[in-house]
């Protein structure tokens, strides 16, 4: 045997093979774990309460209307045994009733329905702006029924607004243009046939009655958005909108209700500051119940009872600041408030010389200087409140406080042009 034959020969390949086994054996490793302890996707853990549902309404609408059947079978409603029959059956003469293979039922069942199961819910809306005020707010109260225009006039806003009139833009656009714009918003408060209020499938969507599709901030955009309520875009500059953008996916959306606390949400929604239990404050569906200011309206006045309704909004602030920024932060926005009443008050002023001396059209939106009337107060002025009490600086600035100036010099140029073709 030669030297070099004595010697060990080199193993290389087969070290390669069982290290290249190795890799693909702990990647496969790596991959079934990662498929096993990823979150199921959206739909594969849900139970359908209605899967083996013989119900005549399940059967038939499984073939007609596939998709509500789906909603409905992952509803809470469905887990609790409630049936198509419940929400949708009445008797015949019941208001607004139609008949259907050989019954009769509400197409969209009304409040008074959702009332035999949700009585304090009902009650709280009917106190709401989100309640018979919505409605008002363009159709006016002049065709409303004598007990509806009580009930209306029995709550802080139908107290507050003076002028029930028929919102005057909505009148001249038309029904064919408000039935798609105003009024599509504005109806969840409008009166069903029965002569109940309101629309909750507005927030709570038909069929499938989510908890967390009520919660997310994007239901409340679905109203709350343009140049004359910009709280969804507020909101999403804000810090509270931003710790939601980014983390929002890992929240509790679907938590008991009345039992939220900073663990489920670490950040405030639309919901949990207007609507939610949380904290030491319970829950409500009087979406004004928390706010201390109308801020709506041209010239902000505090809330009947603003004092009860700023400890209850302070004590859902209070699960995440302290009692001195709190304060802080409402005594400077307080001021804010009335900084921007102020510059609406001196339009005020402009336009009321001029009528009184004969220089505006009596007409309503017929020349530009009651325009600029109009969005000082109805665009910029709400913008520039909503963005100060919401922490959306942007809002309040450049949507807001810079365009109330903007107009205001705007409206006394076109006063001072009056004045002089007057010779006054």
């Amino acid at each position: 045997m030669t030297p070099t034959e004595s010697e060990p020969k080199p193993r290389w390949p087969q070290v390669l093979v069982f290290s290249l086994i190795g890799v693909v054996v702990l990647l496969g490793f790596v991959l079934v774990w990662r498929l096993t302890s990823q979150p199921a996707a959206a739909g594969e853990s849900r139970v359908d309460a209605l899967a083996n549902s013989t119900d005549r309404c399940v059967t038939c609408h499984r073939q007609a209307s596939p998709g509500i059947v789906a909603q409905y079978g992952h509803s809470s409603m469905a887990a609790a045994g409630v049936s198509c029959s419940d929400c949708h059956k009445v008797e015949a003469n019941y208001p607004g009733a139609v008949q259907h293979e050989g019954v009769w039922v509400l197409p969209s069942p009304s409040t008074a329905v959702c009332q035999r199961c949700h009585q304090a819910e009902v009650a709280q809306y009917n106190q709401s702006r989100h309640g018979i005020p919505a409605w008002v707010a363009v159709v006016g109260s002049k065709d409303l029924p004598p007990d509806i225009l009580a009930a209306y006039q029995a709550i802080p806003e139908g107290q507050f607004a003076p002028d029930k009139s028929r919102n005057i833009l909505a009148e001249m656009e038309g029904e064919d243009i408000t039935r798609f714009a105003c009024e599509t918003c504005h109806s969840i408060g409008k009166p069903y046939a029965d002569q109940s209020i309101g629309q909750c499938s507005s927030c709570h969507l038909r069929h499938e009655f989510s908890l967390e599709q009520a919660r997310k901030p994007e239901t409340c955009n679905a109203c709350h958005i343009g140049p004359d309520h910009p709280q969804w875009e507020i909101y999403q500059e804000s810090k509270h909108g931003i710790a939601y953008m980014t983390g929002g996916h890992r929240w509790n959306w679907e938590a008991e209700p009345g039992t939220l606390t900073v663990k489920d949400f670490p950040a405030a929604t639309c919901a949990v500051c207007h609507m939610s239990g949380f904290g030491g404050t319970s829950t409500t569906h009087d979406v004004g119940e928390r706010l201390s200011w109308y801020l709506f309206a041209p010239v902000s006045e505090r809330r009947p009872s603003w004092q009860d309704n700023v400890v209850r909004m302070q004590s859902v602030c209070q699960e995440c600041h302290n009692d001195n920024f709190i304060k802080t932060f409402y005594a400077d926005a307080d001021k804010a408030t009335t900084a921007v009443n102020d510059f609406v008050l001196q339009s005020q002023a402009i336009m009321k010389d001029l009528r009184a001396k004969g220089l505006v059209a009596s007409e309503p939106f017929s020349e530009p200087i009651q325009f600029e009337e109009y969005e000082l107060w109805h665009h910029w002025g709400r913008t520039a409140k909503f963005g100060v009490w919401m922490q959306g600086p942007d809002y309040t600035q450049w949507h807001g406080a810079y365009e109330i100036v903007k107009a205001l010099a705007h409206i006394r140029t076109l006063a001072e042009e009056k004045l002089n073709a007057a010779g006054k």
